[in-house]
């Protein structure tokens, strides 16, 4: 094996925090290097996604996900590429080869067996599968299919999830595209960089509309699709502005998971069931990523990318010293598209 540094850094949850997490709830821990054991991948990480979802993990987690809580003390984790130093001889890895894993937030992880998978050129940068292209494929093919003409709404629009969802709606034939923000600013990037007809803003628009009136404006003739990653007063909208036969993929909750009043596991939210049944909206949640899922999505989202018909919208920053940072301007929206750590 090759020689390794005396001890590497982590990323550890140093108290829970009362509301909505901060740098000082988070410390940079040296440890010596991880010593793999039969089976595992020793990898050097390269990048790792942070993602906002963490808070649900802080406040006790939700019974059912995949993910378990975290406690003070732990280590973090989240998806991330990293760099193959030493594998057993029957994964066919070779060190420098690239693997996906979910071990992030530390410099190096001893990854065990069946929890990595090879990095192919599927994609132009590797960077990639650390985005959520492989979710609004899946969800905008699968759970709420588009279909030729469709208007399509994306809550969260300008997230990791919403930057692409948009801009795939519209390779997959949608007519109008319309997408949610939290700013003007940000509204104006998702019509002028990421091809949205238009955006709406949660709570009060500039013009003081509630975003129900907004949606209304933006799209007259009512939605056919929507990608929700917020829940929420947008949900209800969305509700409102269906169309008959409507389909729904539920993704995220955010609403209720960046709420400073709530503990990040729910996401409460009041619906006109009547609204459900006399427009016939199929509403359904995300179906995750089986075996299926993740061989169809990585060919088209490659081609559109090498073309320039997809853009990948992500913010890299340098240093793991700065993932609790990276964080917290994450969950206070101040980025947009996806946001890696750059190791």
């Amino acid at each position: 094996m090759p020689s390794l540094p005396a001890s590497v850094r982590e990323v550890r949850l140093a108290a829970l925090p009362d509301g909505l997490p901060k740098p000082e709830h988070f410390a940079i821990e040296r440890t010596p290097p991880p010593v793999p054991g039969d089976g595992d991948v020793l990898v050097r990480n390269r990048f790792f996604h942070v993602f906002p979802a963490l808070r649900t993990l802080l406040g006790g987690g939700v019974p059912g996900a995949p993910y378990p809580p975290l406690r003070p003390g732990d280590t973090l984790f989240g998806a991330a590429i990293g760099e193959v130093v030493s594998a057993p001889p029957d994964t066919g890895l070779r060190p420098g080869d690239l693997v996906q894993h979910f071990l992030g937030w530390r410099e190096y992880a001893a990854v065990p067996a069946g929890q990595w998978t090879p990095v192919d050129g599927a994609l132009p940068d590797p960077v990639v599968h650390l985005g959520s292209a492989a979710l609004a494929y899946t969800a905008l093919t699968r759970d709420a299919p588009v279909r030729r003409g469709d208007t399509v709404f994306v809550t969260g629009g300008a997230g990791g999830v919403g930057s692409l969802a948009g801009q795939i709606a519209r390779l997959l034939g949608a007519g109008r595209v319309v997408g949610s923000t939290g700013s003007p600013a940000k509204a104006e990037r998702l019509v002028t960089e990421l091809g949205y007809d238009a955006a709406v803003i949660r709570g009060a628009g500039p013009d003081g509309k509630p975003i129900a009136e907004q949606l209304a404006d933006a799209a007259p003739e009512g939605i056919d699709i929507l990608v929700d990653n917020v829940g929420g007063e947008q949900l209800q909208a969305a509700v409102a502005a269906a169309r008959p036969g409507a389909r729904f993929a539920l993704i995220g909750a955010l609403a209720g998971q960046l709420s400073p009043g709530l503990p990040g596991t729910t996401g409460p939210v009041e619906i006109d069931s009547f609204q459900l049944i006399v427009k016939r909206i199929e509403m359904r949640g995300f179906g995750g990523m089986d075996d299926d899922a993740q061989g169809r999505w990585a060919e088209p989202v490659g081609g559109w990318l090498r073309s320039g018909e997809l853009t990948f919208p992500h913010v890299r920053i340098a240093g793991i010293e700065n993932a609790p940072q990276a964080l917290h301007e994450v969950i206070g929206g101040r980025h947009l598209g996806a946001v890696v750590v750059e190791l």
